[in-house]
């Protein structure tokens, strides 16, 4: 399935599955569902649901490994970004903004603070809660992206 224009889901937390299957539908693109539990997904030949292994990163290593320049990821994952970004996929987050090469490094780098800020025991708050602008940035985001792959630039 290389050269097909695909959507990878990584589908722990994702709000915007919904959103992704009209795209789906409408531009006759298929979606790979993947999560390491079993979960509903509608009933489509374009909607294929993949679980994996509850280990560590399953999900995150099969969607890295069926990845190439013709997926559109989607994950919230800086890491998992990260890894498809270096595999060519084009990656967005559930808010539509997309990872690329150029703004990964500050996103890793923004996560390992963060993380440090976790471990010292400082509260800080969590993501903004999902709007309706982020609902649109991602459809327009999600659109352009698959476009852009089909037209093969």
């Amino acid at each position: 399935m290389t050269g097909i224009v695909r959507i990878l889901v990584d589908a722990d937390a994702c709000p915007v599955k919904d959103k992704i299957y009209k795209v789906a539908y409408r531009l006759n693109v298929p979606v790979v569902i993947v999560a390491n539990s079993h979960f509903r997904v509608p009933v489509h030949p374009l909607i294929e649901r993949v679980v994996v292994s509850d280990g560590f990163d399953a999900a995150d290593d099969w969607i890295a490994e069926q990845t190439n320049a013709k997926s559109v990821v989607v994950t919230a994952d800086i890491l998992l970004a990260d890894r498809c970004i270096k595999a060519g996929a084009t990656v967005l987050s559930n808010t539509g903004k997309p990872f690329t090469g150029n703004s990964i490094g500050g996103a890793i780098a923004t996560r390992a603070i963060m993380a440090d800020l976790r471990a010292g025991g400082d509260i800080i708050g969590g993501p903004a809660p999902f709007s309706k602008t982020d609902r649109s940035r991602f459809l327009s985001a999600l659109d352009a992206a698959i476009m852009r792959l089909q037209r093969g630039n």
